[in-house]
């Protein structure tokens, strides 16, 4: 039995249905994989918790249900202090767009002292992969990231691990489920305003859903995606980005007519990253990608074309991915 140590910051949907699971998954981790977490550090906005034997997983779930913030727990302190006896880093705090913020800071700290990382935050892989990667290697460490593109679906296992000795000549796929839930209600006549509105509603989309609507979330992915399938370090200048802000209903019922849904696609071909509003025929995979569904179709020289969709409204299955990267890290698989 391996206990990990694990610091995990960000207290929102994401952390807190993992933190579910690992209580859940408890014996089964142990029996299947000879593994053990304990919580010994939680962050929020309001800063930093530490316990060195350990947070009980429920207790600092329904601490975070009553609306209490970390800065009411024992051990509290404002300013991150880096433990030097930690395994692991659960890292799920908001995006920050613009640079990766104090999430990549801390991922870099976590890395340079051969502590390993598990982010859903996509901010740092997006603004820094290679560097981050080479940290990982340098520091003998784990460097995952799985959560960050399409939740619960292991499409950059599936790229990396599965397709041996293949080449990924392209890709496209639907990465963002809350556009993809907007463009069906408009398609069934629902105001662009409501819509927008419905998927705040369930907690999909932002107070704030630029990010989405605007195409940025679709972009990251897709970042992510090809300088993972194709080690490169494309910047997100490299991404021509057009969101879904000026779709119409009456766009999407002309297009109808043709025999054609309109979806949010991020596409890598030939070099070219695009994300933008595309005309998919009804019949095809992207076009049956409806609703809080997402889906990606790889183009492989040696393993034909494969499909992969997920439908994904809550955040359990991206939580999932965060629990399945930290036993990819330290279980023999």
């Amino acid at each position: 039995m391996r206990e990990i140590r694990a610091a995990l910051f960000g207290l929102g949907s994401v952390n807190s249905n993992l933190l579910n699971i690992l209580d859940d998954r408890e014996k089964l981790l142990s029996e299947r994989y000879g593994l053990s977490f304990k919580i010994v550090a939680v962050g929020d906005s309001s800063g930093y918790a530490f316990n060195i034997d350990g947070f009980d997983k429920n207790f600092i779930v329904s601490h975070k249900e009553s609306g209490r913030p970390v800065s009411d727990l024992e051990g509290y302190t404002a300013k991150y202090q880096p433990l030097d006896d930690i395994d692991l880093l659960f890292e799920a705090t908001p995006v920050e767009p613009e640079t990766g913020g104090e999430a990549l800071e801390t991922t870099r700290e976590a890395l340079s002292r051969g502590v390993s990382v598990v982010l859903a935050n996509k901010g740092p892989v997006v603004h820094a992969f290679q560097e981050l990667k080479k940290l990982a290697a340098d520091n003998d460490c784990g460097l995952e990231f799985s959560a960050t593109v399409c939740g619960g679906l292991p499409v950059l296992n599936i790229a990396n691990r599965d397709m041996i000795a293949g080449n990924t000549i392209g890709f496209s796929g639907i990465f963002n489920g809350t556009c993809n839930f907007i463009l069906d209600a408009l398609a069934k006549g629902m105001s662009f305003e409501d819509a927008v509105t419905e998927a705040q509603k369930v907690g999909a989309a932002e107070a704030d859903p630029s990010l989405d609507i605007d195409g940025w979330d679709t972009a990251f992915k897709l970042l992510i995606l090809a300088n993972t399938m194709f080690d490169k370090d494309y910047k997100l200048d490299d991404v021509k980005v057009t969101g879904i802000r000026n779709i119409t209903t009456d766009m999407i019922k002309k297009e109808k007519e043709k025999g054609n849904k309109i979806k949010l696609v991020g596409k890598f071909e030939n070099g070219s990253l695009t994300v933008e509003p595309t005309a998919v025929p009804v019949d095809s995979f992207l076009g049956n990608c409806d609703g809080w569904e997402m889906g990606i179709e790889i183009h492989s020289d040696i393993y034909g074309i494969s499909y992969h969709k997920l439908y994904e409204k809550e955040p359990i299955p991206t939580a999932a991915s965060m629990m399945r990267d930290a036993v990819n890290i330290f279980a023999e698989i």
